[in-house]
């Protein structure tokens, strides 16, 4: 990470102190669950028991992949033994036969899509485990499915952004669909509205996401001259500050620091920018507000980890 900015073992102990606190943290939890009867009336550890923790499902898969990358990066430190021991007694082939029941019953074709399956699938990634292999299957095929009849990318700043989630599943299992589809949606726009960024609760940036997603699909000279188009001028963009870190909403735009760092840097050419919002979105990695602790974690470990 630039500007010196590099995780030790301490900073990857606290990071990994938030998740091990969440992922069997039941609530208060934020749940999106579509109900067809009395019966589908259940808590979130009968409904979803290798994900029921941290608030919310999308947010215990990817406190699940902090867990397994901050494990194997630093593999004797004194948090690595209890993280190990957390991702086997929550992935077990009975519980993940149960998500994917889960995924399978009436009425669920939309849940956690995009954001929390293209989690899902980094997680499959990290792990590489074959008792995960039979939900990666299914995240995949349900991912690809929405991809293919999807008819226009959703560019929001939130959790149904479309280049974000497109980005995670290329880095993890990268595919013919996966590269065409970021063409398809992408490859034409010019000149972003950055200035209009962000809205109130974004943790992502539209513009950034989907120059993030295509620097993976173009050549690097092909890349240099659509991002010449797309996004000519960045020099008013800034770190931004939350009016409320308690809140789950307004929390949103520590993560929006964190992204931005991540997806300028990858991008390339943008050190300085990359540096201020890393530094202004770690800042606010303090655990002091369940809201954000269950979540800021996972945008940190990966700001500053490399991909695998």
């Amino acid at each position: 990470m630039q500007a010196g900015i590099r995780l030790t073992e301490e900073l990857a102990a606290r990071f990994a102190r938030l998740a091990l606190d969440c992922v069997t943290r039941e609530y208060p939890n934020k749940i999106a669950h579509t109900m067809q009867s009395d019966a589908d009336a259940l808590p979130p550890r009968i409904l979803t028991p290798a994900f029921y923790g941290c608030y919310d499902w999308h947010s215990a898969v990817h406190g699940h992949w902090l867990l397994a990358r901050l494990s194997r990066m630093f593999p004797d430190a004194e948090f690595a033994a209890e993280a190990r021991a957390a991702l086997a007694r929550n992935i077990t082939e009975e519980n993940i036969a149960a998500e994917v029941r889960y995924f399978e019953d009436e009425g669920r074709a939309a849940f956690e899509r995009p954001y929390g399956l293209a989690w899902l699938l980094t997680l499959a990634s990290e792990v590489r485990s074959e008792v995960l292999r039979p939900l990666e299957k299914t995240v995949l095929e349900r991912f690809s499915t929405w991809l293919e009849k999807l008819s226009y990318p959703v560019r929001s700043g939130e959790h149904s952004n479309t280049a974000f989630a497109l980005g995670l599943a290329l880095d993890s299992h990268r595919c013919e669909l996966f590269e065409r589809r970021a063409r398809d949606f992408y490859l034409n726009d010019r000149n972003a509205p950055v200035d209009y960024e962000p809205s109130g609760e974004d943790f992502l940036s539209p513009s950034l996401a989907e120059a993030d997603v295509m620097r993976r699909v173009l050549p690097p000279s092909e890349f240099s001259e659509w991002f010449a188009r797309f996004l000519p001028d960045l020099s008013r963009l800034r770190p931004v500050v939350s009016p409320d870190p308690s809140d789950p909403k307004f929390s949103h735009l520590d993560g929006l620091n964190l992204s931005r760092a991540w997806m300028l840097r990858e991008i390339g050419g943008q050190d300085e920018l990359a540096s201020l919002h890393a530094q202004a979105g770690l800042a606010a990695v303090t655990g002091q507000h369940y809201e954000g602790a269950h979540w800021l974690a996972t945008f940190a470990v990966y700001l500053l980890t490399p991909a695998r």
